[in-house]
């Protein structure tokens, strides 16, 4: 009989949100080792909520064998600080509530989102919920984003009171857990770091990736490519693509001022250089305001694209930018380098030395890295990979990044490493 492991996902499967893909990922490889039930919001990554959700207390559904137990959250604007906090404590007392219609489980698995409530989450179902012999079951503790040491960096809350608190918390979660488990080498440190002089938990570190079925590298004359080009003005450009959450911890607004350097750009071969932004968040209304004030034609924001076209997409783009703000070394791990590995292209990176993508994408060899805040560095690169639009360099270090996923960092690997480390507790 296989035991009962109860996932808390703040989204979850259709949302778009890396978290959600990755915890859909995951609920759906342990289906065949674990009775799996997550606990979610209803569909609202976006901030709006469709009339189907806007009814029951809960939502008991059932996606590709995994058990979903949706809440009902208000909707949100990801440009309001006030309306998007109510969102997070609206998800973590309909969670709690929700907790008890799940029943006896073996195992409670949360993630570090929402921020410190997610741990809190964990330890409640640990406190509340029985195994079915009425033992306390196992709480794993995964950290994709360690705050309050992420909302410090970003200056998003600035009340060192609250930090305090906020800190005491999390590092509770992390002690009472049974095993933390963090997504990158500079994370471990971390932990290390917030338990210097006490006992630091049991931990172990399991890479996130992306799923190679349904991430490939595809000919530049696949009609997806060709379409989605078609759509947005892309055709016969040469494309640098930042595919995310355009959001708080990148530094965005900092690097839109070296892109307009290069408006009118052009490579060797005479393809105009397009700087394409695809997605969604906070930053983006700021962005699109600069953009238009500076008159950067070369600039172009696009939706995200649903899962089955973002194969498409990512294809489509010739490099990537793959960044963080400074400050986020240590705190967080951008998963969008696992999809431009995916898709075998080389990668645009500002990123702190020492920070997992970064010594990654240097062990590997698969693109050119800059510090954050040295936007002349960040300028050199653009130029360079302008410059050697069609050298077989810049499609080598894709090809490499490629090579180095399929071998170490795709989905059947990690959740491999996930249902070892869960099934030893």
């Amino acid at each position: 009989m296989k035991k009962k492991l109860l996932i808390y996902a703040h989204y979850y499967a259709p949302d778009a949100a890396s978290t959600g893909q990755i915890l859909q990922d995951m609920a759906e490889g342990m289906k065949d080792d674990f009775d799996v039930t997550v606990i979610c919001t209803v569909p609202s990554y976006t901030g709006v909520i469709s009339e189907e959700y806007k009814e029951k207390k809960i939502y008991e559904e059932e996606l590709n064998g995994v058990k979903i137990l949706r809440v009902p959250v208000p909707e949100f604007s990801k440009n309001s600080k006030k309306s998007r906090i109510k969102n997070l404590l609206a998800y973590y007392s309909q969670a709690k509530k929700a907790t008890k219609k799940a029943g006896n489980q073996d195992y409670i698995f949360t993630i570090s989102q929402p921020p410190i409530m997610g741990g809190m989450l964990g330890l409640y179902g640990k406190k509340k919920i029985r195994t079915d012999k009425g033992e306390h079951p196992k709480f794993i503790y995964c950290i994709q984003d360690f705050n309050p040491e992420q909302i410090e960096a970003t200056g998003y809350v600035k009340m060192k009171p609250v930090m305090k608190i906020a800190m005491s918390l999390d590092k509770k979660s992390c002690r009472k857990s049974d095993l933390v488990i963090t997504v990158g080498r500079d994370l471990v440190d971390t932990l290390k770091n917030r338990f210097k002089g006490e006992e630091v938990p049991d931990h172990t570190m399991i890479n996130n990736w992306i799923d190679e079925k349904q991430i490939y590298p595809l000919s530049q004359d696949e009609p997806g490519i060709n379409e989605f080009k078609a759509k947005y003005g892309l055709e016969n450009k040469f494309i640098i693509m930042y595919s995310g959450n355009i959001g708080l911890y990148y530094d965005l607004e900092g690097l839109i001022k070296v892109i307009e350097k290069f408006n009118g750009s052009r490579t060797p071969d005479g393809r105009e250089v397009v700087f394409a932004f695809v997605g969604a968040g906070s930053v983006l209304d700021k962005l699109t305001a600069y953009v238009k004030e500076h008159n950067m034609d070369s600039v172009k924001f696009i939706p995200y694209q649903d899962k089955d076209k973002l194969i498409y997409s990512l294809n489509a783009a010739d490099v990537h930018w793959c960044v963080n703000a400074k400050g986020i070394k240590g705190v967080s791990c951008p998963s969008k380098f696992y999809g431009i590995a995916g898709v075998a292209k080389p990668v645009l990176a500002v990123l702190e030395k020492g920070s997992e993508i970064e010594m990654l994408i240097s062990e590997i060899g698969c693109g050119k890295v800059s510090e954050p805040g040295d936007y002349k560095a960040v300028e050199e690169n653009i130029r360079w990979f302008i410059d050697n639009a069609d050298s077989k360099e810049l499609s080598d270090m894709g090809t490499k990044g490629h090579d180095y996923l399929v071998k170490n960092l795709t989905k059947d690997i990690s959740i491999e490493k996930y249902i070892d480390v869960i099934s030893k507790l």
